[in-house]
């Protein structure tokens, strides 16, 4: 079943990949972004400590990112969070 807010999240990620000019960045973001669509498609979702890594990634490539990337990683991360409250556990 598909997870609608994990396809949100790959989606701004894919975005926020399109629009960074650093070389580094727009793979992390890229990867990050294949790694989200494969969750949102997988038969048993992520658990909180992968979704709070997957976070705590995103805001180390937040810091210094310029406008549109920041306004891309943000919307995915509210997608993840939206997503995680849903998600039994801690």
């Amino acid at each position: 079943m598909p997870r609608e807010e994990l396809q949100t999240a790959s989606e701004e990620l894919r975005q926020a990949s399109t629009a960074a000019s650093d070389e580094a960045a727009q793979r992390r973001l890229y990867d990050l972004s294949d790694q989200f669509a494969t969750l949102a498609a997988a038969e048993n979702g992520p658990d909180h400590g992968r979704l709070a890594r997957h976070l705590n990634a995103l805001s180390e490539l937040r810091d210094g990112a310029g406008e549109a990337v920041t306004a891309h990683i943000e919307a995915a991360e509210a997608a993840i969070t939206a997503y995680r409250e849903t998600v039994d556990g801690v």
